[in-house]
């Protein structure tokens, strides 16, 4: 019986106690047949209340962490630099792995994995693939050149784009507009108008000229502190060396 009760669980991969208490019809039959699986070394907690089932071959988590992090909550997604990682575009392999969600959570390790809360109400450009949910390519982008200083930093942005092949502009322009952010347009029209890989329009770096206001801004805080260079097109402080940082890109992928 035991068994059939964690190939049930098996075919989740991971779940929260709600989900086994669905399964099995009352919580505390559930919360017992979790304990005696935890024993038997069939399943682990993630974190509480959220456990991932264990194969008997590898003694490792069945679900991938890209799966555990899209069921952290009922409504997380991957998103920045772990969204890149996904698409197989990352010039690095973090550790971490960078979840946005509705309902904030404490950063917690699981497997060798760090998942770290990013807290947002922003529910647009999540695309789901197979069982994993995920920024698709155009807010990977946008959240990534958001929050680099935070998230991977500017290298790193760099070589990422480097590798993308296209983007759709319209889904660019939408996005930009939900955010409402005239520092993002400003980086964004900045930083993509260097990959002419992307296919992007005059029209679309227009469209974020004309949404950068009048203010003079620095690419990243700590910039203030740096050498630095004004382009006068974007009314924007860049880095002295962006055009070496950027000429040290990696290949694109096709």
């Amino acid at each position: 019986m035991l068994l059939e009760y964690y190939e049930k669980l098996l075919q989740l991969k991971c779940f929260s106690f709600d989900d086994a208490a669905k399964i099995f019809g009352d919580e505390r039959k559930a919360r017992n047949i979790l304990y005696t699986l935890k024993k038997k070394g069939l399943l682990q907690s993630v974190r509480r209340n959220y456990y991932a089932t264990i194969s008997l071959e590898t003694k490792e988590a069945v679900a991938t962490p890209f799966e555990i992090a899209s069921y952290i909550t009922e409504d997380s997604y991957i998103s920045h630099h772990s969204a890149f990682e996904f698409y197989g575009l990352a010039n690095q392999v973090f550790s971490d792995i960078y979840v946005s969600t509705g309902r904030e959570f404490r950063e917690f390790e699981f497997g060798g994995r760090w998942y770290h809360c990013m807290k947002t109400k922003r529910d647009f450009g999540v695309s789901l693939q197979k069982t994993i949910r995920v920024t698709d390519m155009e807010r990977t982008v946008l959240d990534n050149i958001k929050d680099f200083d935070k998230v991977g930093g500017l290298e790193e942005l760099l070589r990422c784009l480097e590798m993308i092949t296209v983007l759709d502009e319209g889904r660019l322009t939408t996005y930009l507009e939900k955010y409402h952010n005239q520092f993002l347009a400003q980086k964004v029209g900045y930083l993509l108008s260097f990959y002419p890989q992307l296919k992007l329009s005059d029209g679309f770096f227009d469209y974020c000229k004309k949404n950068i206001g009048n203010s003079s801004r620095y690419l990243y805080r700590d910039l203030k502190e740096e050498k630095s260079i004004f382009s006068k097109e974007w009314n924007l402080c860049v880095p002295e060396d962006i055009m070496q940082l950027i000429s040290e890109g990696g290949e694109p992928l096709v």
